[in-house]
């Protein structure tokens, strides 16, 4: 898979940068999320839990395909600005607190 940023826009209000790309992959399926949000992490120089891969599109006969993510400045306002189930589908969660657990009251 050999990756190529073909646009990159600056978003300060949302704390991101969005990234247009294409990916060549003669030969081979197309590359799932997981991959591309590493690879455009590696070519971004940023960290994995701030990319999110909106979509990505095959070009139909040719091993070729285009996408869109958005790179964010920290996971925090990724999970500020981005939608709950692109979140969930890059596999970036938010990390709940854990409530203390419940004391049983005595029954009389």
């Amino acid at each position: 898979m050999k990756m190529e940023i073909t646009q990159q826009k600056d978003n300060p209000l949302q704390k991101r940068v969005e990234v247009y790309f294409t990916i060549d992959h003669n030969g081979e399926s197309t590359p799932g999320r997981n991959a591309v949000a590493e690879e455009v992490a590696k070519q971004t120089k940023s960290k994995r839990d701030c990319v999110v891969v909106d979509n990505i599109e095959s070009v139909y006969g040719r091993g070729m395909s285009k996408g869109y993510a958005k790179v964010y400045e920290s996971k925090e306002a990724a999970l500020e600005f981005d939608r709950e189930y692109l979140l969930k589908r890059n596999g970036i969660e938010a990390t709940k607190p854990e409530a203390p657990a419940e004391e049983e009251a005595p029954q009389e």
